[in-house]
């Protein structure tokens, strides 16, 4: 019976001819499957030795046969077949298994044996084939290396080569790099994830560090050090300013170092009084365009997380602009004559300089000044009388925005405070009377000069709400949430890059200037866009830190077991502490029903918990 040695899709397969066509063949394989082919794809037809056990004998002789010298043996640009160089190798015509081995050596060798057809070659060129043999030395070293890799990994052992590397490999990998290889094959190996594997090498000793330097590492990756900024800015001489001559406090928690606000008030004839809300002024120093400016531009915001914050701007300039106590700072004010009533008569803005009396800080005052001393007339304490005045006016100004109802005495802020990795979260009740003081100061302030932005045509950055979606726009539009008809975020441009922006079309606006910006101009649509995109990631990245030491505060009080309150179908909220987790088991259950569950499984790294439903809660 006649055989055949024959390439089949870049394989070589021999098999017995059952039926020759001319133009093609069925055929027999050694286990008996039968095929058909081209007899084009025919490398050699033979008789002896029998097709059983051809395959395993030709590869056995291709394995005595030097490469490197079967390639000497080659003419340079010349073409051959498997026949040709094997009748040159050998020295005499040669016999099937000869000839098969010699095909099958040029077949494994493409390096240094180009293929020109089915069952044609060409010797490489000396320095193509020199190329090629580094090229697959460095292969194999990088293969070797990377083995090595994998086995140190598979062993908990941090390879030294990957320190540098690490947050490359953690936050953004180059997928061709042999060590990105290595580590995806060792996790394969393990079934652990990238971070858990490097944790468990002791590549992340920080789980809290793990989610900070992530963020940094997409949003910051120039750094956050400013100490060595260079300050281009220029502080107005305050002898250009005049004096305002009110007796000024700020009120803010005690870790808040960007002081931007400040409040006065001044008492007029027939019981009437003038309420002055002070305002930081980094845009008389900050100009457009400048280094410090295109800086704030690239932060947008301050960023805030329990235990810190990275700030929109340096802190020398934070310094020179911050309402600390017992210092002349300038400001831009806002003036409102309020009758006896308390209702707004008169309102007028100047740029000026002040001299903050008092920090007063959220935790003490709140002691001091609550619905209890409100109710029993207490005044034994500072500023007493005017935070009294300003309570009555914040209630009228609630009112006429029809936001009169408490409706959030029942909401819960929570503040965190890290000292040395231990974590303490508080409650705090919102709409306090303290809450209820600045957030309508402020609210009343960004309204007006939003509004007079508007009545002048300078152009501003608005917020408005409608239809319960917020977004921000440089036309005014009603902030149905507020209840105002127009607000521009003024009040905090030490924080915020928007009310930076704003603060200078004010300033320019105050002064008779004209504006730095046009509504044409695209730096504030620029502006807007990325503030936005920033505000948002910003926000998202402090939900998570929070998430992250509500989990650190539970497993560092042991808490195994928890009340909490059902927010929506298998969503509840764990008392005393601001997080939200999923139930999968959770029974159907109205919102607001209060139950008791089971804590376990807490993993820091992917910053989840397994919780159980163990039954409803007497409360």
């Amino acid at each position: 019976m006649v055989n055949v040695f024959y390439e089949e899709a870049g394989a070589l397969k021999v098999g017995s001819i059952l039926t020759d066509n001319t133009t093609s063949l069925q055929i027999e394989s050694a286990h008996g499957k039968r095929s058909k082919i081209k007899a084009a794809l025919v490398l050699l037809r033979f008789e002896n030795p029998p097709m059983h056990g051809f395959m395993q004998q030709a590869q056995e002789k291709a394995a005595d046969i030097d490469v490197n010298f079967l390639w000497e043996c080659c003419e340079e640009n010349r073409e051959f077949t498997g026949q040709e160089l094997a009748g040159d190798y050998f020295g005499h015509t040669p016999d099937p298994l000869e000839t098969a081995a010699i095909l099958i050596l040029l077949s494994q060798n493409p390096i240094y044996f180009h293929k020109k057809g089915v069952g044609r070659f060409k010797a490489a060129p000396p320095e193509i084939l020199q190329a090629a043999l580094a090229s697959r030395e460095k292969k194999r070293l990088a293969e070797e290396k990377q083995a090595g890799y994998v086995q140190q990994l598979m062993a908990f052992e941090l390879p030294d080569t990957f320190r540098p590397l690490l947050d490359d490999l953690l936050y953004k990998p180059d997928k061709n790099t042999i060590e990105w290889k290595a580590l995806e094959t060792a996790c394969d190996a393990t079934r652990l994830s990238v971070p858990r594997l490097l944790e468990r090498c002791g590549a992340i000793p920080s789980t809290h560090d793990y989610h900070y330097n992530q963020f940094l590492y997409e949003h910051f990756p120039e750094g956050i050090d400013t100490d060595a900024y260079p300050a281009d800015f220029h502080l107005l001489d305050p002898e250009d300013l005049p004096v305002a001559g009110v007796k000024a406090f700020s009120i803010d928690d005690a870790t808040t170092t960007e002081i931007d606000d400040a409040f006065s008030v001044t008492p007029l004839n027939f019981g009437s009084f003038r309420i002055g809300i002070h305002i930081a002024t980094p845009a008389l120093g900050v100009a457009p365009h400048s280094l410090l400016d295109k800086f704030a531009a690239k932060r947008l915001s301050t960023v805030y997380l329990p235990g810190r914050k990275i700030t929109m701007l340096p802190e020398s300039v934070i310094q020179h602009f911050t309402l600390g106590e017992a210092h002349h700072r300038p400001v831009l004010s806002l003036y409102l004559e309020v009758a006896d009533d308390f209702t707004v008569t008169r309102t007028f803005s100047r740029i000026e300089t002040i001299e903050v009396s008092t920090n007063l800080r959220l935790d003490s005052l709140e002691r001091q000044f609550n619905e209890i001393t409100l109710r029993e007339n207490q005044t034994d304490y500072p500023f007493a009388h005017e935070l009294r005045l300003l309570w009555n006016f914040s209630c009228k100004m609630e009112k006429l925005r029809g936001k009169d109802q408490d409706i959030n005495s029942e909401k819960i802020d929570y503040s965190f405070i890290i000292d040395q990795d231990r974590v303490s979260v508080y409650e705090r009740r919102r709409g306090a009377p303290i809450d209820k003081v600045v957030s309508e100061l402020m609210i009343f302030a960004n309204a007006e000069w939003g509004k007079q932005l508007a009545d002048a045509g300078y152009a501003g950055i608005y917020r408005s709400q409608g239809n319960g979606k917020v977004k921000m726009s440089l036309s005014p539009a009603p902030h149905q949430g507020l209840g105002v008809s127009q607000y521009a975020w003024s009040s905090s441009p030490m924080r915020r890059y928007v009310d930076l922006i704003n603060q200078r079309q004010l300033i320019a606006l105050v002064s008779g200037n004209p504006p730095p910006y046009t509504r044409e101009d695209d730096t504030l649509l620029i502006a807007m866009r990325d503030f936005e995109m920033a505000y948002a990631t910003y926000a998202e990245f402090q939900r998570g830190m929070e998430r992250y030491w509500c989990l650190r505060w539970l497993l560092q009080e042991n808490i195994s077991t928890s009340g909490a309150i059902v927010i929506k179908e298998n969503m509840i909220k764990l008392d005393r502490l601001p997080l939200i987790v999923r139930i999968p088991s959770l029974p159907e259950l109205a919102p607001g029903t209060l139950v008791a569950v089971g804590v376990s499984q807490i993993d820091l790294i992917d910053r989840s918990l397994n919780a159980s439903f163990l039954g409803k809660s007497e409360g």
